[in-house]
């Protein structure tokens, strides 16, 4: 599923004297089974993007295409809950809205809002919680006595059971340790790579985006001023820190060996393949 937004701004609290401009003439194309990401400093809009591909708010200018979709001012969205089932969003701390007594009853309840048959609901919990790797012991389990990383997946299960063709996650990091972490990288690669998923992250964990992503936008001043695939944004690394926005641990210190050693390396995923490439350089 293409997302593609032309000329679009957005205005908090348009015609008040609380107005405010958080984005403007922003030009975005999101390419369907990619693992994009929106990067910028906190403020920058980012979470305004995501909201707009869901329809939660609507441009102030500009139009919003997704797949068949058209968003744009004053006008109405032609099935517009059809949209939101193909475009999933996780928010922030998405356990923070659980309020069922059980797994079950969280990941099964927007299906019984619009009347799903027993059966099907039934398939669709199984399907999805299968696909994060979550067995059904779970179901019958209270879901805020879980770990957080487990808590995550049920909150990513209550969307899968739609079958989105977009999932959108909203800094979905936060809170979760590092073995929660990389957990949540191999599922996000499995729904690209299994699923063909369309994948779009919020996040400002540069260290966790740069051993997931495909393609990143960076977004400062109400606009995308940089694009491109993980090496070709973040080793811009004097352009990201001069808008506030941070860099990978790894790219840091490669950029850090030229420009004190003079010593220029190319850009690694990995500690182990950079550890490598230095013992080259000095043996």
């Amino acid at each position: 599923m293409e997302i593609k937004f032309e000329n679009v701004g957005y205005i908090y609290n348009e015609k008040t004297p609380l107005a405010k401009e958080v984005l403007k003439d922003l030009n975005i194309e999101i390419k369907p089974n990619q693992i994009n990401a929106i990067i910028g400093k906190s403020g920058s809009g980012k979470t305004t993007i995501i909201e707009m591909i869901n329809a939660l708010i609507i441009p102030t200018t500009g139009r919003i295409k997704v797949d068949n979709f058209l968003i744009e001012p004053e006008k109405r969205i032609v099935n517009i809950e059809l949209l939101r089932f193909q475009v999933g969003l996780i928010f922030e701390f998405p356990e923070e809205q659980f309020f069922n007594s059980t797994v079950e009853k969280e990941i099964s309840f927007g299906l019984k809002t619009f009347k799903y048959k027993t059966d099907e609901i039934n398939k669709r919990v199984k399907n999805a919680l299968q696909m994060v790797g979550l067995d059904e012991s779970y179901l019958s389990r209270n879901p805020h006595t879980l770990s957080s990383g487990e808590k995550r997946k049920v909150a990513i299960t209550s969307i899968l059971v739609f079958n989105p063709k977009v999932i959108i996650f909203d800094e979905p990091t936060v809170g979760l340790d590092s073995n929660s972490k990389n957990n949540l990288i191999r599922l996000i690669k499995m729904l690209k790579n299994k699923y063909h998923k369309t994948i779009v992250i919020v996040s400002q964990d540069v260290d966790f985006l740069h051993k997931l992503v495909d393609y990143i936008f960076v977004l400062s001043d109400k606009k995308i001023i940089l694009e491109g695939n993980k090496y070709e944004v973040f080793s811009q690394v004097e352009k990201l820190k001069e808008h506030g926005i941070g860099v990978p641990k790894i790219i840091e210190f490669t950029h850090k060996i030229l420009v004190n050693k003079g010593v220029k390396m190319g850009y690694r995923d990995e500690i182990k393949d950079l550890i490598k490439d230095i013992y080259r350089h000095v043996t």
